[in-house]
């Protein structure tokens, strides 16, 4: 398991966490660059939500506000969570329609990049596409899907996670856009994904499935979906016959240097 040097924070007994006035700072210095930064970048949908949630410069949000309105727009929530944790717990909270959510900040020489989740990254970037009903329906089916399959699958159904969830982009009539929470909270991820050189594959189970990936680089190819309606309607799929067959033929060549040994 990673190691981090961040502490999980502990809420009050009403469930709100203590941020600090360098916590709403760091928040809104991220929040006001990425929100001048991906009008035209960015799914319509996922900008909706953003509004819909209330999210803003002023502060950073906190969790119980963020899961009383998303279960008031599709049933789907937020819970708080340590940075960290167990498959299991991970697939479980999204089989119930709840996000589980990082509820630290990071601090300023992590503004750039944060290998762990934070607060920005997993309510700025996850939540407001839980607005979308389509979505969280896939949320929560992905999370049943891989609670039934259990541990031999969780490997291969998570490159399902990453490729949608994670870093997954999106046609509209204006052209492809992100929705990924890896993207949109990421300066560095959005200039590349959206800059016409990046890899862009339609979005096929079979090839996700064999497909490897890093977490420390920017992505170089990602899959596109043509609605979330689409992505939603995986999940009649025969998930345990796809990655027997992932398995069986190997995964694809990578389109990465391999991480050096620390």
């Amino acid at each position: 398991m990673p190691k981090t040097t961040y502490a999980s924070l502990t809420p009050d007994a009403e469930g709100r966490y203590p941020y600090t006035a360098e916590d709403d700072a760091v928040w809104g210095e991220l929040y006001t660059r990425q929100m001048d930064f991906l009008p035209g970048k960015v799914a319509p949908e996922y900008l909706s939500g953003v509004a819909q949630l209330g999210l803003a410069a002023d502060k950073a949000p906190q969790v119980a506000e963020i899961d009383a309105k998303l279960h008031a727009l599709t049933g789907a929530g937020a819970h708080g969570v340590a940075a960290i944790i167990p498959p299991s717990q991970f697939y479980d909270l999204l089989s119930q329609r709840k996000f589980p959510v990082a509820t630290f900040l990071r601090r300023r020489e992590h503004m750039d990049y944060i290998e762990e989740p934070d607060l920005f990254h997993e309510v700025f970037g996850h939540c407001p596409m839980l607005t979308n009903h389509a979505y969280a329906d896939f949320i929560e089916g992905f999370g049943k899907a891989a609670k039934r399959l259990g541990k031999g699958y969780s490997w291969h159904m998570f490159r399902l996670f990453w490729f949608t969830v994670e870093f997954g982009m999106i046609r509209t009539p204006d052209g492809l856009r992100a929705y990924g929470a890896g993207i949109v909270s990421s300066p560095a991820e959005a200039a590349h994904a959206t800059s016409g050189d990046a890899l862009m594959q339609d979005f096929d189970l079979p090839t996700i499935l064999r497909t490897p990936y890093r977490i420390d680089i920017v992505q170089p190819t990602y899959f596109v979906i043509d609605s979330f309606e689409q992505l939603a309607s995986t999940l009649t799929a025969d998930f345990k016959a796809l990655i027997d067959d992932a398995k069986a033929k190997g995964d694809l060549p990578a389109l990465f240097e391999a991480k050096e040994a620390s």
